[in-house]
């Protein structure tokens, strides 16, 4: 049963609102629903979830047995390649794709998320509630607020020092930086358990541990030092690089909400802060359905396979709107993604 406007667009493991009377997202939603696109698809979830559990059992047992080669590295980018499935997973449960129970819902989050990637599902979920109930907002939007990376020119006018660097040179530095973002989602994680309410990080903290000593463990018992290094260091990298070529695209370089303007409604929030891309099967399998972000961020609680079949519903109706609806091949997403970053360091580089 779907729950209010308010409870989703503020939780993304909530079910798609109900839009006040008269809203021109009305007419959206009454198309998705009468074609069942709101179902859930357990089995498809199931075969998933099993896939990709046996190929981490699978990568394991290569790891035990090639340990002691340095041809053990091989396989460092596959993990880093199923760690990408794991958090996709984490993901779509986060969202209540997966299941409408909250419990089962979070025990799939925090298996694929703190136990198989050492990075807490309770910091991602509050995060990225708040980045969907107001996605680009400078004041509202966690994932634009200035840090290592600022999106607008006030942000970029603020820095000084190293980070006044950093933002004249960030268009080139955004893929290198992104090799430490597997790290950096472990460290937030962590230092987010201060955060929680005392059961919840106990068993957030518990899992989060787990999965360090096993990770560890796992490198430590089966190969020498020095590979385990590097092993560990090849594989977090390409991890994050990785999730960052899945999340770069999303929302990088498009319209930001004035803070002192006018209110944008939820169809108009959600697609012009958004841009899907063009691909096929192996586009949806490398981004995880991130690809058709324009329909995830209005139904967010839609199964991952019934995206691609809202896409030709939405663009339609945002033509009928007259409402831009952004997308582009995954190449051309990058480069406008680094134009705008880019754009935004410009005045820094011209003192």
């Amino acid at each position: 049963m779907p729950l209010s406007a308010a409870a989703v667009e503020t939780h993304p493991s909530e079910a798609v609102p109900g839009p006040p009377a008269g809203s021109d997202f009305a007419p959206l939603l009454r198309t998705v629903r009468a074609r069942h696109l709101l179902e859930r698809r357990r089995g498809w979830y199931a075969r998933a979830i099993a896939v990709n559990a046996l190929s981490l059992v699978g990568v394991v047992t290569g790891i035990a047995l090639a340990g002691a080669s340095w041809w053990v590295l091989l396989l460092a980018p596959v993990l880093a390649v199923l760690c990408a499935r794991s958090a996709f997973i984490g993901h779509d449960a986060g969202h209540a794709q997966i299941t409408g129970d909250k419990a089962v819902g979070r025990l799939i989050g925090l298996v694929h998320g703190n136990l198989l990637l050492g990075m807490s599902y309770a910091w991602w979920n509050d995060k990225h509630s708040r980045h969907h109930a107001n996605p680009n907002h400078v004041d509202k939007d966690p994932d634009v607020v200035a840090d290592v990376l600022v999106f607008t020119s006030a942000q970029a006018a603020e820095r000084s020092g190293f980070r006044r660097w950093l933002t004249r040179n960030q268009a080139w530095l955004f893929f290198p930086l992104t090799l430490l973002e597997g790290i950096a989602l472990k460290i937030h994680g962590f230092r987010d358990l201060r955060r929680q309410p005392p059961r919840e990080r106990a068993v957030e903290a518990l899992l989060l541990v787990a999965h360090v000593a096993a990770y560890a463990t796992l490198l430590l018992t089966t190969m020498s030092l020095g590979k385990a290094l590097a092993f560990a260091a090849l594989h977090q990298a390409l991890f994050g690089l990785h999730l960052g070529l899945a999340f770069a695209p999303n929302h990088k370089g498009m319209e930001m909400p004035d803070p002192d303007g006018e209110r944008w409604g939820h169809l108009r929030r959600q697609v012009l802060t958004s841009r899907n891309i063009r691909g096929g099967a192996l586009t949806d399998w490398f981004l995880g359905g991130l690809n058709y972000q324009i329909e995830h961020h209005l139904f967010p609680s839609m199964p991952r396979p019934h995206l691609r079949l809202a896409r030709p519903l939405v663009r339609a109706h945002c033509a009928e709107l007259g409402i831009p609806y952004a997308e582009t091949g995954l190449v051309d997403s990058y480069r406008q993604a680094l134009r705008h970053m880019y754009e935004v360091g410009e005045p820094l580089r011209a003192e």
